[in-house]
């Protein structure tokens, strides 16, 4: 089933490689979005793919790069808008 997420991620996720962490497994996973940096220090990401793929993308999320420190991942589930043609960090 092809769905959206929205997924924020909280800790030490700045400055650590975590952006192009999350790319990496996106592309890998052939998932759509975005990843970005938020002003509070949280990471957003915006994807769309199978819903069990972007369930894997959670995963490994919440284990992040070694030099991360994840305290608390978000999901906000929606309907795909088929709005992306690739993975992309901002």
């Amino acid at each position: 089933m092809y769905v959206g997420a929205n997924i924020i991620v909280s800790g030490m996720v700045q400055g650590v490689g975590f952006r192009y962490f999350v790319h990496t497994w996106a592309t890998r996973l052939g998932l759509v979005g975005y990843v970005t940096n938020l002003y509070n220090g949280d990471v957003e990401i915006e994807t769309e793919g199978v819903r069990s793929l972007i369930e894997t993308l959670i995963e490994e999320v919440k284990a992040g790069p070694r030099s991360a420190h994840v305290s608390d991942v978000k999901v906000k589930w929606k309907t795909s808008e088929h709005s992306f043609h690739g993975f992309e960090i901002r």
